[in-house]
Order: C-alpha cells, then structure tokens, then sequence
C-alpha cells in the first residue's frame, strides 16, 4: 500500500501512454521509471524541452513487450525506443541528444558515445542511476535494491 502512494506521488499522469506495436512508433519512445520521482520529472522535462516530439512512459504502466523490452531490462536503466533500435542508459541520453536540432547538442551526444567518454559517462549514469533517490525529486521509492 505505501509503495502505491509512493508511485501515485512520483508518477505524473501527463507521461503515461500506451504503447504503439513495436518498430511502428512514430515519436522515440522513453521508457522510465514511473516510482521515482527523480526520473519522471526527468522524462517530463525532455518531453517539454525536446525539438523532436518525444513520448515518455513509465514501464510499470506499460506493455513492453511491443517495445521489445521486459519488466527486467527495463527496471535496470532507462530506454529510448525509436522503432526497432533501443538505446539503454547513458546510451538512451546520447540519442536524445542527438535527435535535438541543434549542432552542439548533436556533437555532445555524439562524443558521449565515443571512448574514453563513453566509459565516463556510463559510470556517470549508473552512478546517478544509484543515488536518485537523494537527487532533487527522488524519494525513498527511488532507491534501487541493494
């Protein structure tokens, strides 16, 4: 029942969807975890700051299999979907970079994918991904199991 609460507060109704068959999405699709407040505010802020049109979704409202993910991969880290092609964790962050009409933007998602950065960042990203529950937003929810 707490953990209910615990998501009906973190979890914003404006970043719920269903999801269109896999590979036929028309909008790249972030898949992210709707308990953490952390994380839905950062979903519904790339929704609203985006120049391409994003969808956001929580995975614990969602069926993932038409995405080409399950409730395990998708506890694990964040997604972005775009048709086939899935990009996970700091991964997920260069795409959406680079999918903003802007030259620099494009080039930081670009170098984020590049060695040695790409080590930083995914160290960066599993780093942030274990402590969102004391970043701004997060809540007791949030914390990963140990």
């Amino acid at each position: 029942e707490m953990a209910d609460a615990e998501h009906s507060k973190c979890f914003s109704e404006r970043s719920a969807g269903s999801s269109p068959a896999f590979g036929t999405m028309t909008n790249p699709t972030l898949v992210f975890d709707g308990d953490c407040g952390f994380c839905t505010s950062a979903a519904n802020l790339v929704v609203a700051k985006s120049k391409t049109p994003v969808t956001a979704v929580a995975w614990q409202l969602t069926d993932l299999t038409p995405l080409g993910l399950d409730s395990a991969r998708a506890a694990e880290q964040v997604w972005l979907v775009i048709g086939y092609e899935r990009f996970g964790g700091h991964r997920a962050f260069a795409k959406l970079l680079r999918l903003q009409r802007n030259a620099l933007l494009g080039a930081l998602g670009r170098l984020i994918l590049l060695p040695p950065l790409s080590w930083l960042a995914a160290v960066g990203y599993r780093l942030v991904a274990r402590y969102r529950h004391r970043l701004p937003g997060g809540t007791p929810a949030c914390k990963l199991p140990s």
